[in-house]
């Protein structure tokens, strides 16, 4: 009897030992499951640093906001040529005016003149009344053409004489169809008139027609964005002009175009780049003077 007890406590030690073994291989089996290591994400390309936007320049100031009316337009350009002086800026500064370039002339044969010039200006009331010489070096000849008391007439050595109605076309077109033109029209007695809007090259424009008192007629492009005049364009004698003006640089407190290009028909017959301006200097008004 004692014996089958021994025998029946060994077997359950044995089952006990056996199942504790099972028990623990099933645990070693299925071991607890290990966190995914996470994936370093790959280095981009690190981002583009911004472009510092220039500051803007004091005429680019002064032309923020939207004009909507002719007077508005014109009167904010005159504002952005007097940078923030507007005319009185312009009046008092450009009292004299001396300019020096050169012009590059392509005639009708289709030949090129390569023209040095100095233009002599003492400002006037308006337009009208402004004393103007444009001395000129052709490669064969020097001579002048002179705007004073309402007329032209030219300088040869010592010798006064009348210009041919082309030339004086010419010259007075590139006075009274020009930037100042626009700046000065009311002290002229001009009309202005807004024609709408265009965009060229991506670029937008206010069209603004002004009608002088000889009834002539000028079509000025100024960008909406700066108020610059870009170009002017006019009918004269039955050909279509358009003076173009890039190079905008200050000039003693002022903006001013320092290079332009004449079409006709659109054929370049006029590249002119101007070297110097200098307002201010004293000028001898005898040289103005048709005697």
């Amino acid at each position: 009897m004692l014996f089958r007890i021994r025998t029946a406590f060994f077997a359950l030690c044995l089952t006990t030992l056996f199942l504790g073994v099972v028990s623990a291989q099933d645990a070693s089996a299925t071991p607890e499951p290990t966190p995914k290591a996470e994936k370093t994400p790959k280095p981009g390309k690190p981002p583009k640093p911004e472009k510092a936007k220039p500051a803007p320049t004091p005429d680019q100031k002064i032309a923020e906001g939207k004009a909507s009316t002719p007077e508005q337009v014109v009167e904010t350009a005159i504002m952005v040529y007097g940078l923030g002086g507007g005319r009185v800026r312009l009046d008092q500064i450009r009292k004299t005016s001396t300019e020096k370039g050169k012009t590059s002339i392509t005639g009708a044969d289709g030949k090129t003149q390569q023209v040095s010039f100095e233009r002599s200006i003492i400002r006037g009331a308006d337009l009208y009344k402004d004393k103007i010489r444009i001395d000129q070096a052709y490669p064969e000849a020097r001579y002048s053409l002179v705007w004073a008391d309402d007329r032209t007439f030219g300088v040869y050595n010592t010798t006064f004489f009348t210009p041919s109605n082309e030339v004086v076309n010419s010259f007075e077109n590139n006075i009274f169809r020009g930037i100042d033109a626009l700046l000065r029209y009311k002290e002229d007695g001009s009309k202005i008139e807004l024609a709408g809007k265009e965009k060229d090259m991506g670029v937008e424009y206010y069209l603004i027609d002004l009608t002088d008192k000889n009834d002539h007629k000028t079509r000025f492009w100024l960008s909406i964005k700066t108020y610059r005049v870009m170009a002017a364009i006019y009918e004269d004698g039955g050909v279509k002009y358009r003076r173009k003006f890039y190079n905008y640089n200050y000039t003693q407190g002022t903006l001013n175009s320092y290079r332009t290009v004449l079409t006709a028909n659109d054929k370049v017959i006029e590249e002119t780049e101007i070297s110097s301006i200098a307002y201010g200097q004293k000028i001898d008004e005898d040289i103005f003077k048709n005697n």
